[in-house]
């Protein structure tokens, strides 16, 4: 088992730890306020954890999402929303669609505000609509909760958590705008820690730092656009005027998605408590299908490739690279994919429409052991994809394509860990070097993933 990630079983240890300050014994009742996409698909395996160690829950979430539905290990009460399910999968199948084309740079930034302003008024009409369901919110008056567990990029789990006096959990990676610093006044000096999305490591030049500088000093911009609308709703909700992040700064823990074996040196508050990779739990057996692939495989092995839950579909150009990169490998390669097949695509490469990642890359035997098959991951660079990997000691052909994918795999990068690839900009030879890259040389070589394996 690795010394530093033990998986969510531990997430719930930390839980089960701080809840009894607030008399959250056995039994007791927890309120989950989520937010839908990867950030539910990681808090998901804590609550059935918590669930399995005797804990009540209570799920609140739209009736309209893509990833949250009901479970053995919650009880789920939903919300109408002002927004059908073929939106959220329209606006979902965009923003995968849109890193595959070429923008000029006032085109790119033009973009990412469109992007941060519907996600932005998604989850605040989200907001409006819980707060103005009576008949919920007086059934959660009455359940007489111990404590919310909720991600602070929605808001409005902690204007419940104040409205019904509780104490508050935060489950959290990391806020672009680091509003989580500015909420607890802990020190987040530009002069040495990255800003979100400039791709800088913790070794800045002075220009990428005077960059830095100016990237933090319009954070605060960031912040107001995406969090300024809810001051309204605090106001009609609570009776009070308040800023988000002095709401924010009532939370009891945050929960930090983040593991100093792969994030920089930074300070902490004590009520910060480091979580990172509380997806890599024990690893299941194979089905039939997988374990097949995998034994046949022989001595090269396999390379596992998946680009994540947004990208269904490649450009034909570009995946007909990719495939004849992959073809040039020994390895069988997995490759997640839903789009139309490349007519290129190699015997040694297989399409499956999922994949069971974590158990790819790991061993059942073993938590923290790289499955002895696998020799890569291609990954997209996903924090939650990014941990799999580290959990298990996996070297990473990274081919990021928004968010703080960059960064993430700006860190791998840095460690030793993976090659990083433009995916606009990649050839089939890039792509095919990168992978004997990580195979012949980083997996022997790196220090970084031989103390993730200890």
């Amino acid at each position: 088992m690795t010394s530093f990630l033990r998986g969510v079983y531990h997430l719930a240890a930390w839980l089960l730890f701080f809840l009894p300050v607030w008399t959250l014994s056995e039994g007791r009742k927890l309120l989950v306020i989520p937010i839908d996409g990867s950030h539910w698909l990681s808090m998901q395996p804590v609550l059935e954890q918590l669930n399995q160690r005797g804990q009540e829950i209570v799920v609140v979430a739209p009736e309209i999402n893509l990833w949250i539905n009901p479970s053995a290990h919650y009880t789920m009460k939903t919300y109408s929303v002002p927004y059908t399910k073929e939106f959220l999968e329209e606006q979902h199948k965009t923003m995968g669609h849109k890193v595959f084309s070429q923008q000029p740079f006032l085109e790119k930034i033009t973009s990412a505000f469109s992007k941060m302003r519907n996600i932005t008024m998604i989850l605040f009409h989200s907001c409006e609509q819980f707060l103005a369901n009576k008949e919920l919110i007086k059934y959660l008056e009455e359940s007489k909760f111990d404590a919310v567990f909720m991600d602070p990029l929605f808001p409005c789990g902690q204007i419940v958590a104040e409205h019904l006096s509780l104490p508050s959990v935060y489950f959290i990676r990391g806020i672009p705008c680091g509003v989580e610093f500015h909420a607890t006044m802990c020190p987040n000096p530009p002069s040495y820690l990255p800003r979100f999305f400039t791709g800088y490591t913790d070794h800045m030049t002075f220009i990428q730092r005077v960059r830095n500088l100016l990237v933090s000093s319009i954070e605060f911009l960031v912040c107001y656009l995406f969090y300024s609308p809810y001051e309204h709703l605090i106001k009609e909700f609570l009776h009070q005027d308040m800023t988000v992040p002095e709401l924010f700064s009532h939370a009891s823990i945050w929960l930090m998605k983040y593991d100093f074996v792969f994030e920089y040196p930074r300070p902490m508050m004590p009520n910060m408590v480091c979580i990172g990779g509380t997806i890599c739990g024990q690893q299941k057996p194979l089905s039939q299908e997988f374990e097949a692939i995998v034994n046949a495989s022989g001595e090269h092995g396999i390379v596992v490739f998946s680009l994540g839950s947004m990208v269904s579909e490649i450009p034909m150009k570009k995946a007909m690279e990719i495939a004849e990169a992959l073809g040039k490998v020994p390895q069988t390669v997995i490759w997640r994919y839903t789009g139309e097949a490349p007519p290129n695509l190699s015997k040694n490469t297989k399409l499956v429409k999922w994949l069971p990642q974590n158990d790819l890359l790991g061993t059942p035997e073993q938590v923290g052991e790289a499955h002895p098959k696998t020799r890569a991951f291609i990954t997209h660079g996903g924090s939650h994809g990014v941990y799999e990997g580290i959990c298990n000691g996996v070297p990473m052909v990274l081919m990021p394509l928004f968010g703080d994918q960059m960064d993430n795999a700006m860190r791998v990068e840095s460690r030793g860990a993976g090659v990083t690839l433009n995916i606009l900009e990649m050839t089939s030879k890039d792509i095919a070097d990168a992978l004997n890259t990580v195979i012949n040389d980083i997996s022997q070589a790196s220090s970084f993933l031989r103390a993730a394996r200890q």
